[in-house]
């Protein structure tokens, strides 16, 4: 018995320390992915200080590659001529910008931040200056810096340090267009609550982005497919899948079976959101969409809801991914408080310069209204 005592106080005593010691090391970790974007955006604010003395196009190329080569003698082949430009990129886009940034507090509970800090000058003076909270790694940074849009850029960074995307993962969603797919699917109000606070789930409306986009399962827009190969090819990249559909999303099952005044229904996909707490059906559709599709998906929704769930969810969604859809046919056919919803699909990335072209035009407008 003593034995058995003494060695699950030892095991105890290890898994405590385990995970101390596992809690520092990605502590280190951060904080050196952290110094390194903090050291390059002031090794960029160096630089544009110095050029600001001289004539840039023909003294500052000249001056950052004779630099390049003597930190690279000290310090390693990571300060090349082409780093440089970056840092003054970096230092570019950050320092001016009015979302600086993240600012999410609770990411301030493990990350340090750099409100104030003193930094030595050129004069061993010591001169405090105001930095902008870095909370990802350099090579996210990389990707951030070159999105123009002050908003979608605080959008992306919110959503990347939240949802801890990969660099990958990060260049995916900006190529894709995410910040102006969901901008276009809000208000006014909320497209300026997503540069502040990334994308909050409080209503089925927050899930539906439009077009959403499924470059990812590689279908040739000329290729004749069928529904069920769509379903399929959704199936065999369920990962890339979740992350388009965005946050809270849970994949239960495919192909789901019920049986209601004898007869089969089948729905193509089941998930459940657990931040919505509630099951979200999706039904696939090739061409347009008709009456007779939205009037089945209500069905299927109205089951859920009398037969499946349960009294601590709120009400079933049901979402239809097609390739046409008519805004009015929609409006027509389904009752103002249905939480049935009708969403466009795209087999490839959508047209950045369009979208961006109609957010701002669409914010234009509500300008104008307010006005």
């Amino acid at each position: 018995m003593a034995n058995i005592e003494t060695t699950e106080r030892i095991d105890a005593l290890f898994e405590r320390i385990s995970s101390l010691i596992d809690q520092a090391r990605s502590y280190v970790v951060n904080a050196v992915k952290i110094a390194e974007v903090k050291t390059r955006y002031e090794v960029g604010r160096y630089i544009l200080e110095d050029e600001q003395q001289g004539e840039r196009a023909k003294y500052g190329e000249q001056v950052l590659r004779q630099l390049s080569a003597r930190l690279m003698e000290r310090y390693g082949e990571d300060w090349t001529f082409d780093t440089l430009k970056r840092c003054r990129q970096f230092y570019q886009a950050y320092a001016n910008a009015s979302i600086s940034a993240t600012p999410l507090l609770q990411l301030e509970n493990h990350i340090e931040t750099a409100d104030s800090k003193a930094v030595v000058n050129s004069s061993n003076a010591v001169a405090p200056i105001q930095l902008p909270r870095f909370i990802l790694s350099w090579s996210h940074y990389l990707i951030l810096m070159r999105i123009e849009n002050i908003e979608a850029r605080s959008f992306y960074e919110l959503e990347c340090a939240q949802q801890q995307w990969s660099v990958k993962q990060l260049s995916r969603q900006v190529g894709s267009s995410l910040y102006e797919r969901l901008a276009l699917s809000r208000n006014k109000d909320e497209v300026m609550r997503l540069a502040r606070e990334g994308l909050t789930i409080e209503k089925p409306e927050d899930v539906i982005k439009n077009p959403i986009t499924l470059e990812f399962l590689g279908l040739k827009r000329e290729a004749a497919y069928s529904e069920s190969k769509l379903e399929n090819a959704i199936i065999n990249k369920m990962q890339q899948f979740l992350l388009e559909m965005g946050k809270g999303f849970l994949f239960e099952t495919r192909q789901k079976h019920f049986v209601f005044d004898e007869r089969n229904f089948f729905v193509d996909l089941i998930f459940y959101n657990r931040l919505l707490k509630c099951y979200v059906l999706i039904d696939l559709k090739i061409g347009d969409l008709t009456h007779q599709d939205l009037g089945q998906m209500q069905m299927y929704v109205n089951y859920y809801d009398r037969y499946i769930k349960q009294d601590f969810e709120n009400p079933t969604i049901g979402i239809l991914l097609c390739e046409e859809k008519s805004d009015a046919l929609v409006e027509l056919t389904l009752p103002k408080d249905s939480n049935v919803y009708a969403a466009q699909y795209s087999l490839y990335l959508p047209d950045k310069a369009l979208l961006q072209r109609k957010l701002k035009e669409w914010i234009d407008e509500f300008n104008e209204k307010d006005d």
